[in-house]
């Protein structure tokens, strides 16, 4: 299966966009981590997939660069206005459960290693067990953000074909699947 059929089949999985990026080409930002130490989102330190327990943001992208391709995806929502927080949360979980079928298949296709980072923090589990003092229960299906390690989506969705913005009133995420070469056929 190429890149193209990936991107393809994230599509048909429920993605609005898919695009493919060499990773060579993506432009990452360390300091683009401070967004995270902003703690905006409330998550800093409080799960093992967010900053700064995920890691140190040069090491993170040093494993990335270890990949060749990224396809990058986007879901883009609607939202009643600007203000509509459950319509943002919403469209994050819709686009967590695209990752994790997203996962599956390609797993289901024998096509790995694969990474993926998602959008915003982990939420695999309903509460991370770090809030608990314990390890992670699923570090194989867990899911770090992208900006986690160190890259600036605003910059990445042009050079995948997409926009960052899809226009008043909606809310877009970006996900990605880093893959190096090698992928097997997915038995479909």
């Amino acid at each position: 299966m190429d890149l193209e059929q990936i991107g393809r089949l994230i599509l048909e999985l429920g993605a609005h966009r898919a695009g493919v990026v060499a990773v060579e080409d993506i432009d990452f930002q360390p300091d683009f981590r401070r967004l995270c130490e902003s703690n905006a989102c409330g998550m800093y330190g409080r799960s093992w997939m967010c900053p700064p327990l995920v890691g140190e943001v040069d090491q993170l992208i040093a494993s990335l660069k270890r990949w060749r391709w990224a396809v990058v995806y986007q879901t883009v929502d609607t939202l009643e206005d600007s203000y509509d927080f459950e319509g943002m949360m919403a469209a994050g979980e819709k686009m967590n459960r695209l990752t994790a079928r997203i996962r599956r298949t390609l797993a289901d296709c024998e096509i790995a290693p694969v990474l993926l980072l998602g959008a915003g923090g982990c939420r695999v589990c309903r509460r991370c067990a770090k809030l608990d003092g314990r390890p992670c229960r699923d570090p194989e299906q867990a899911i770090a953000s992208l900006e986690a390690y160190g890259i600036n989506v605003s910059v990445l969705a042009p050079q995948a074909g997409m926009k960052y913005i899809n226009g008043v009133d909606t809310v877009t995420y970006f996900g990605a699947v880093f893959l190096g070469e090698g992928e097997g056929p997915c038995p479909r």
